[in-house]
């Protein structure tokens, strides 16, 4: 089943977008009972607070010695699953030429999680039939008792799957599935009260301000070009002046950082032809300048409408990015065997080539998981997903990973051999393409399907049943 995903209104589309004065996402308070001092109705701290923990998390879950360590698993829960105070930001932080206003999780929002955020479906492309907070658990537990956050032996880089599947389950699936969704409904947090008692904002503006804070973009993102975000999320300091917004000296991790999907859709439009991250964020824009216009008055259902064409183009191009970025790593996955192949053929050390087919395996599988875990109808494209990746890269000797023991270890089976495999890329590549209307395309490789095709009849590759 193709996913039908462009709607009349995307079709309106990326090369369409006008950015007149080049707008901040900033909004005053509309909210006709508020009796504070607060002069922005903005809020979504607490979605800025989970970007850091996932950022702290990716930069944790590298240090591992290989062996087992109990108390580094307890710090990788600890910025997954806990909600203690004291949490450093361990990323970004500041460096010579790129100055950073927070240190602590706790500046930003107190008391944030990650796990009680992720997606509560069963996850059928990873072994155990576990929830994505499950998968993820298990990932950062294996991960404290590797060197480096890299299991060789199953084919995992768990710095790579953890990020991005955290990125998946967390940030997409919350804002698409929750914010956007189920809390645009006409009887829910309601634009003519508060959010909560003595809020500054209204229901409708704090569900739509959470759902932007999950994509990662600056406040200021509409003045930027896809680059500079890129090289902002980076902490260039030759872009620091393009970060720090209100030209304080210090770039506002809660405002004038980039992170998580707007840095991927950004980089895809930086390489491409497309206006992913333009297109994003205007139509979050777009729709809290509709709500604030409403001057704290109930939405219409016209309002409405509109504001849910908003949040569907959103939804969308945000999926896409997703999309885009498991096909890109599809083709490395396809290079690098290619690379492993030619090393091999000349009896070479396949260590280092072995290493980036695993690292890229795990950012498309962590692609390909996170296209599943925000409640949308993916039908039989998730099921292609799944089986064209498998539970892990094909190994040497021709094995994958295809379920779990009762304790969570992996077991191995004789699969298809490497050439199989590359062509198991191919039809990634052409499927994604075909399901999600896919635009930038990066790296693709499926020009050389039909070659490798004719190599596998003549006796180069066969496959295990």
């Amino acid at each position: 089943m193709k996913i039908k995903l462009v709607s009349s209104l995307v079709a309106l589309s990326a090369a369409s977008v006008t950015l007149a004065a080049d707008p901040f996402y900033e909004f005053g308070i509309t909210q006709k009972d508020y009796q504070g001092d607060k002069k922005s109705s903005v809020s979504y701290g607490g979605q800025i607070a989970r970007h850091t923990l996932h950022n702290s998390l990716k930069a944790l879950a590298k240090t591992g010695n290989g062996k087992p360590n109990e108390a580094l698993s307890k710090e990788l829960l600890a910025y997954f699953s806990g909600k203690d105070s004291g949490r450093k930001i361990l990323d970004p932080k500041s460096k010579e030429g790129f100055a950073i206003k927070q240190t602590q999780v706790d500046e930003l929002s107190k008391g944030k999680d990650l796990a009680s955020s992720a997606y509560k479906g069963v996850m059928t492309g990873w072994p155990g039939n576990l929830t994505a907070a499950e998968v993820l658990t298990s990932m950062i537990e294996k991960a404290a008792a590797t060197k480096g956050g890299y299991d060789p032996v199953n084919g995992y880089d768990y710095t790579q799957l953890i990020s991005k599947f955290t990125m998946g389950a967390v940030f997409y699936n919350k804002s698409v599935n929750h914010y956007l969704d189920e809390k645009l409904g006409a009887d829910v947090y309601l634009n003519n009260k508060p959010y909560k008692k003595g809020t500054p904002y209204t229901g409708k503006e704090h569900v739509w301000d959470e759902g932007f804070g999950y994509f990662g973009a600056p406040a200021h993102s509409l003045s930027l070009t896809p680059k500079e975000v890129v090289q902002i999320t980076k902490r260039n300091p030759d872009y620091f002046e393009k970060a720090d917004a209100n030209k304080d000296g210090v770039v506002d991790l809660a405002s004038e950082m980039a992170y998580a999907h707007a840095y991927y859709a950004a980089s895809i439009d930086a390489s491409g032809n497309t206006n992913y991250f333009h297109t994003i964020v205007k139509a979050f824009y777009d729709g809290r300048k509709l709500i604030a216009d409403a001057d704290g008055e109930a939405l219409t259902s016209e309002q409405l409408h509109a504001l849910r064409a908003y949040a569907k183009t959103i939804a969308t191009n945000w999926q896409q990015v997703i999309a885009e970025a498991a096909y890109k790593y599809a083709g490395s996955v396809y290079k690098d065997i290619e690379t492993l192949q030619a090393v091999e053929e000349a009896d070479g050390d396949v260590k280092k080539a072995y290493r980036n087919y695993v690292k890229h395996w795990g950012e498309m599988k962590g692609f390909t998981l996170s296209l599943q875990a925000a409640g949308r109808e993916l039908g039989a494209t998730q099921v292609q997903l799944n089986r064209l990746t498998g539970f892990s890269p094909v190994l040497f000797g021709d094995f994958q990973v295809v379920a779990t023991k009762p304790d969570g270890a992996f077991i191995q089976a004789k699969t298809i051999d490497m050439n199989g495999y590359k062509l198991n890329m191919l039809k990634l590549q052409a499927h994604l393409a075909d399901a999600f209307s896919l635009q930038a395309k990066l790296n693709d490789k499926t020009g050389g399907m039909h070659d490798l095709m004719e190599q596998m009849k003549s006796g180069g590759s066969a496959e295990n049943d």
